[in-house]
């Protein structure tokens, strides 16, 4: 009896320690677990400061590049609109020259034709006045054509909500590249279209 006592005795203390140890091992997966987790959150704040940080670089490389790409369409059309400006005045100087021409030569054969016969000199400078007249009615047909000009290009980009390209205008208003840049000149200036990148616009 006296053994038995002594093996239950020394069983009992074996089974204390283990569970002694079972509660220490526990405690220590605890631990383990906690601080695996802590890395693990660190390593996500982390990844999340480097993809906050890289995604602000490329926003500020793509505002860069569009500023730069504005300055670029800008200098674009002053240089177009310079061009323009000198063309004009070369054709009005080009005008005044011919007109000065032709006046002098009419003046000439008026003269002689008085000395002559009278009554023909009188017909034909008649003719000449009736000939002056019709001349507005050209430039209001040719302002009438501007005008339709203008209205195709203002329908199609008052129409799109994102813009328009140059191509799309060219095929949806059947205007050649002269014809359009002259309507997007004038629209522009007139405040009713804005130009959102290169070669697209918008309505005002």
């Amino acid at each position: 009896m006296a053994k038995l006592k002594e093996q239950v005795n020394n069983i009992t203390k074996a089974l204390k320690q283990l569970s002694r140890q079972a509660e220490s091992l526990k405690k220590k997966i605890q631990a383990e677990a906690k601080k695996a987790a802590a890395d693990a959150k660190k390593k996500a704040a982390a990844a999340k400061k480097k993809a906050a940080a890289a995604a602000k670089k490329k926003a500020a490389a793509a505002k860069k590049k569009a500023a730069a790409a504005k300055k670029k369409a800008a200098a674009v059309k002053k240089k177009v609109t310079k061009k323009k400006v000198t063309k004009k005045k070369v054709t009005k100087k080009k005008v005044a020259k011919k007109k000065v021409t032709k006046k002098k030569v009419a003046k000439k054969k008026v003269a002689k034709k008085k000395v002559a016969k009278k009554k023909v000199a009188k017909k034909k400078v008649a003719k000449k006045k009736a000939a002056k007249k019709k001349a507005p009615a050209k430039k209001k047909a040719a302002g009438d054509k501007a005008g339709t000009v203008l209205v195709k290009v203002m329908a199609v980009v008052g129409k799109s909500k994102a813009g328009v390209s140059i191509a799309d205008l060219k095929k949806k208003t059947g205007l050649d590249s002269r014809q359009l840049s002259n309507a997007l000149y004038k629209l522009s200036k007139r405040g009713k279209i804005k130009s959102v990148s290169r070669g697209v616009y918008q309505k005002a």
